[in-house]
């Protein structure tokens, strides 16, 4: 039996194979980003296993994580979002993804694409910490803290430190599997 974070443990197939296959993996793709910032504003304050739960229909209700398409949305969509229980039907996130993917786009205009900009924080390379159980991470950090002043700075919504450190963490800008998880080496 593989030893794995002990927060990824007693849940779900599905969150095992997130933790598994996709946390601390570096993206460099600017969809999965944009997903992954709307995803992690969506969980604030709930836990992960719930977004993991309605991660298909936020992929259906975001036009598969297009923002161009997101940042399009007009009042009438984000009511109809709103009767959807495929994901959290709270106004201020919905509107706020719709806010992020508006403001993604300005980003990507700016440095090329969201993937240069993200990873300026961490000098273009991720973060390896040495953990040895999940207790030990933090819940923010400085990168974070500038990254999320960075990002409220130009606009963007649900971008607190503590939600910027878990989409770090999701997109591989740090490893925080403990030194014991088989993926730890792995990522």
């Amino acid at each position: 039996m593989k030893t794995r974070c002990t927060w990824s443990l007693d849940s779900f197939e599905a969150y095992e194979k997130y933790h598994d296959e996709e946390w601390g993996v570096p993206v460099h793709d600017d969809r999965v980003h944009f997903e992954f910032l709307i995803l992690e504003g969506a969980q604030a304050g709930l836990n992960w296993a719930t977004i993991v739960k309605k991660r298909e229909g936020y992929r259906s209700c975001f036009a598969d994580f297009d923002p161009e398409i997101v940042a399009q949305y007009v009042q009438a969509k984000i009511e109809e979002l709103l009767q959807n229980p495929a994901i959290i039907r709270n106004k201020l996130k919905v509107n706020g993804a719709v806010i992020n993917a508006q403001k993604f786009l300005e980003v990507q205009a700016e440095f090329g694409t969201f993937d240069k900009y993200v990873w300026s924080f961490v000098n273009d390379k991720p973060i390896v910490n040495t953990w040895k159980n999940s207790s030990e991470v933090p819940a923010t950090t400085a990168v974070s803290d500038a990254l999320s002043k960075d990002l409220k700075k130009r606009g963007f919504k649900f971008v607190g430190s503590t939600i910027m450190y878990a989409y770090m963490q999701a997109c591989g800008l740090v490893n925080d599997h403990t030194t014991d998880c088989f993926r730890y080496k792995e990522v």
